[in-house]
């Protein structure tokens, strides 16, 4: 406790300057737990998907369709347990900013996949016998003030037309890291009107294949099985793993998360180079008062824990204010971006990361006076002037 109270009294006597170095700290330390969460938030896809489905797409592109008899074929195929498939729509509410995703998708065979998707008996039974029905997650219809019952206009892209689903359903996540900002509709309402507007000239085509397999061990077989299928055909498949599908989109921003990435770790070492500076004008300002402690028998290694116990204090006080910063920030940031970022939560790795950044930053910040300091002659440091 007498240690404790030293430390603080030393840490404190230079209120101002302590208090500004505690300041950069808060800044950093929230800094990078931020930076961190969005890397976190654009792998979070890729982190909740399943190993045990699938996704079966064109080879030459995502934008080129596959045909809807290709779901029997994939059923025939060894190690497939289920098949369901989806359409990108691209709707837009209101207006471009409004942007959340939205799936053509065969609601029994999706939902059976995507038991993640917590929807009610009486909701699924609802949205299956209206054709235009629509199932929306809790957060975004949370965003949007939407209730079961209402109306939804779609002005579309890739469909033209104004659109209009009823909600028919709320689905909620099994957990935190369930995408809960989409939008599912049937997609054979979508292939019905195609074909009423081509005149049976189009449809029956589909994004991708969502595949369902019992081991995921498997995976790369059965993979290799289904493109096998269908090799030389008229529309060749890939695929992969829904985790490698995620990640694909992933890797279109790496270049960005890279340089998030950098930057975070750029801004500790700025933070670590202040922080040393502080604790080496400290050092040489107490420069008479270690020299005493030494006259009076006190040992280099006293001097040495008093700076490094002096700069740890201000490192984790600074880091334990910066990580609870950064939760307001993170709670911020994610109301004002919508369904951008789906999942966007400060994880305990994060905060873990956040905790060990600002404890190197104590430690590597006294290093170098704590050694000098230890090795400081006793009657040239009485001489001494501060």
């Amino acid at each position: 406790m007498f240690v404790l109270r030293l430390l603080l009294k030393n840490a404190f006597r230079h209120r101002l300057r302590t208090l500004l170095t505690m300041v950069g700290l808060v800044v950093a330390v929230c800094a990078f737990g931020f930076l961190r969460t969005t890397v976190d938030a654009w792998y979070a896809g890729a982190e909740a998907s399943s190993s045990t489905r699938l996704i079966v797409r064109s080879a030459t592109s995502l934008t080129v369709p596959l045909p809807l008899a290709y779901a029997e074929r994939l059923r025939a195929v060894e190690g497939v347990a289920s098949v369901s498939w989806s359409n990108w729509f691209g709707g837009i509410y209101q207006s471009e900013r409004n942007f959340f995703p939205q799936f053509g998708v065969d609601p029994p065979s999706y939902l059976a996949l995507y038991p993640e998707f917590r929807l009610s008996e009486q909701e699924r039974v609802a949205w299956q016998r209206d054709r235009k029905g629509a199932v929306v997650g809790r957060k975004l219809a949370e965003r949007f003030g939407w209730k079961i019952g209402d109306t939804v206009p779609l002005r579309g892209t890739i469909y033209s037309g104004t659109w209009s689903f009823t909600v028919r359903g709320i689905y909620e996540g099994a957990d935190e890291t369930i995408d809960e900002g989409q939008m599912l509709i049937q997609w054979a309402y979508l292939n019905e009107v195609v074909k009423e507007r081509t005149k049976g000239r189009s449809g029956d085509f589909v994004g991708v294949f969502v595949i369902g397999i019992d081991e995921p061990a498997n995976a790369a077989l059965v993979a290799q099985r289904i493109d096998s299928q269908f090799r030389n055909s008229v529309a060749e498949t890939m695929t992969e793993t829904e985790k490698a599908f995620q990640l694909s989109f992933v890797a279109m921003s790496e270049a960005i998360l890279v340089a998030l990435q950098a930057v975070s770790v750029i801004i500790i070492v700025i933070i670590m180079a202040v922080m040393a500076n502080t604790m080496t004008m400290t050092a040489r300002e107490r420069l008479a008062e270690y020299a005493t402690l030494k006259a009076l028998g006190f040992g280099p290694g006293f001097v040495v824990r008093l700076l490094f116990g002096e700069s740890l204090l201000i490192a984790l006080i600074g880091g334990v204010l910066g990580i609870a910063a950064t939760f307001p920030l993170a709670a911020g940031f994610k109301s004002l971006v919508g369904t951008l970022f789906p999942v966007f939560n400060v994880s305990a790795l994060t905060m873990a990361l956040q905790f060990a950044a600002a404890l190197v930053v104590g430690l590597v910040a006294a290093a170098w006076p704590a050694w000098k300091m230890s090795r400081i002659d006793i009657v040239a440091g009485l001489r001494h002037v501060a």
